[in-house]
């Protein structure tokens, strides 16, 4: 037990000294790129920019292992089958919230799209879990990217997504356990404060990763690539508030019709009943 907790501590450490390291390398980068020019101090901001998002990664992992104190249930295989349906149907939604809830904004070859896709990321996440939901999301949207003249931008997405469904579910789940929650307020606060973590980190890494990616890989100018940033800073703005709102109602509003009917997926084990285990422990110690 305590070599798990040393392990996970070395974890959040991890990605903490990878986050600092990724924001002093980013800040460096900006000090010493002064005339705008594509230059060698451009891979310095991109090498900070990537070292931010990769410790984030390790950072939300190794959080996700140390906060999950409670048993997760063995789940039976029907359970299993159910869980992958709704992660098709998530998957299925996302797509369908990007292609045809979508309106383009475009500049030259390129262009961003105002949408409502991430919705069902969130949502996926808030009811599958971070991993689940995450991969469910990331990859109907990027099924969406590729049959609607977004291919290019397909990596990007389904790492971008993914990342979303992995922040949102640590928050919802392993921080603040919404899936055993009784209150209405505490399950609508933690749907709203768990999909406001996700997105907001889709606000700000969304630009600076497809300013980067468009500029490297495609080598588009960096006049165009930053008139790309600046406008998906916006529409990613503008899609983050519209999926939040939507995420969260339509979540407040399944959820309780899913309980009633017995199709609401719970991912953590209920607090009497690892209150219950402790005492059969309790007790058999005492018998022996």
């Amino acid at each position: 037990m305590e070599n798990t907790k040393k392990q996970n501590w070395m974890r959040i450490c991890f990605g903490l000294i990878v986050v600092l390291a990724g924001i002093i390398t980013t800040i460096t980068g900006y000090q010493q790129n002064k005339d705008g020019e594509i230059t060698s101090e451009d891979k310095i901001l991109f090498a900070g920019y990537f070292l931010v998002i990769i410790g984030i990664l390790f950072l939300t992992n190794a959080l996700i292992r140390c906060f999950a104190k409670k048993k997760v249930q063995n789940y039976s295989a029907s359970d299993r089958a159910k869980r992958l349906a709704y992660a098709a149907l998530f998957a299925a939604l996302a797509y369908i919230g990007f292609q045809y809830f979508r309106f383009d904004l475009t500049i030259g070859s390129e262009k961003t799209a105002f949408h409502l896709g991430n919705t069902f990321v969130v949502l996926a996440a808030l009811f599958l879990g971070g991993t689940w939901g995450g991969v469910a999301g990331a990859i109907g949207l990027t099924l969406a990217d590729f049959t609607s003249g977004y291919v290019t931008s397909a990596p990007k997405t389904f790492f971008l997504k993914l990342c979303i469904g992995l922040i949102v579910g640590l928050v919802a789940h392993t921080i603040c356990h919404i899936s055993r929650a009784q209150s209405a307020k505490k399950i609508l606060r933690t749907a709203i404060i768990s999909s406001i973590c996700g997105l907001t980190f889709n606000i700000i890494a969304d630009p600076l990763v497809g300013y980067f990616y468009k500029k490297y890989l495609f080598g588009l100018p960096q006049d165009i690539a930053k008139t790309l940033a600046k406008l998906s800073s916006l529409t990613t703005a503008v899609n983050a508030v519209l999926s939040m709102i939507a995420a969260v109602v339509l979540y407040h509003a399944l959820r309780p019709a899913l309980e009633k009917s017995g199709l609401f997926f719970r991912l953590e084990v209920a607090q009497e009943d690892a209150a219950q285990t402790a005492e059969l422990k309790k007790l058999r110690e005492i018998a022996k």
